[in-house]
């Protein structure tokens, strides 16, 4: 596992049990994102480019909470691998997880905007429409957010109705999870956890099916080009694992798709699953 030094902000290597307590950002790509190789050039190139100042702020935030290394996706992974980059994203809920904290950075978020009104900035940041985040938002033990100039908004725990009307999550469901974590989250119904992601976007076809493999428990290769069979896949390595029949209680009319016989073809399919508890 790589994390940045949160002091020197260079690129450090860790493995199993040597992994030191860090922090964790999450936030939406922009355009100009820094690699692993910016970070290992010695010609400074990182810092010419727009997305080494969430990095560094990331790193600010980290020493403020007594933490030496953090942990961001767009630099800690080699992505030319393809063989790294799947391990990455099998092990990316695990990572949150065990987290110490996960930075929650939403730049379409004004500063002093009030999370709790319904028709703010906060509920409607486009942080809570994609997929990636949806992982993000529930694996770690704490979260904090901050808005466009890194001012903090709110711990979760202290947004839990904003957090339920952005997401569709049941705002008990929400308490439990930031309350109890993973274990709470295992109890959930297949069909409700799937509903999670109903509205939620991906660049890639393929990543609304990779962006759940931690929700679910799952580890599969990652075949980017597969395009939508990639969300069978995934339902085929649930079912393995689990005895939960609400996998198969989706709206076949909640997609205009094809239906692939007993499996729905993306989680919009599974928007307004009612409240349940897993039978595994």
């Amino acid at each position: 596992m790589r994390l940045i030094n949160a002091k020197s902000l260079t690129i450090e290597s860790f493995f199993n049990k040597d992994v030191p307590r860090y922090a964790i950002l999450s936030h939406r790509w922009g355009d100009d994102e820094v690699t692993l190789q910016d970070m290992e050039a010695v010609d400074g190139h990182a810092q010419t480019k727009a997305g080494y100042i969430k990095i560094r702020r990331t790193c600010k935030q980290a020493l403020r909470h007594h933490l030496n290394y953090v942990w961001v996706d767009t630099c800690c992974i080699d992505k030319t691998s393809s063989a790294e980059l799947s391990e990455a994203i099998n092990s990316m809920f695990t990572w949150y997880r065990r987290a110490e904290i996960c930075y929650a950075f939403l730049e379409d978020v004004s500063p002093n905007t009030d999370p709790h009104d319904p028709g703010g900035e906060f509920i409607h940041s486009e942080w809570f429409t994609r997929g990636w985040t949806l992982q993000e938002l529930l694996a770690p033990s704490c979260v904090v957010f901050y808005a466009s100039d890194w001012s903090p908004i709110a711990w979760r725990d202290g947004l839990i109705p904003s957090i339920a009307t952005a997401t569709g999550i049941d705002q008990d469901t929400m308490q439990q999870i930031d309350r109890d974590g993973l274990e709470v989250l295992r109890c959930i119904s297949i069909a409700e956890r799937m509903s999670w992601a109903a509205n939620r976007r991906t660049t890639r076809v393929e990543d609304i099916a990779y962006c759940l493999l931690g929700i679910f428990g799952v580890n599969m290769p990652l075949l980017y080009g597969e395009g939508a069979r990639a969300f069978r896949r995934l339902q085929e390595e649930i079912i393995k694992r689990s005895a939960d029949q609400s996998i198969f209680a989706w709206g076949r009319d909640a997609t205009r798709s094809k239906a692939l016989g007993i499996f729905a073809v993306s989680p919009a399919c599974f928007a307004g699953a009612v409240r349940g508890t897993s039978t595994t």
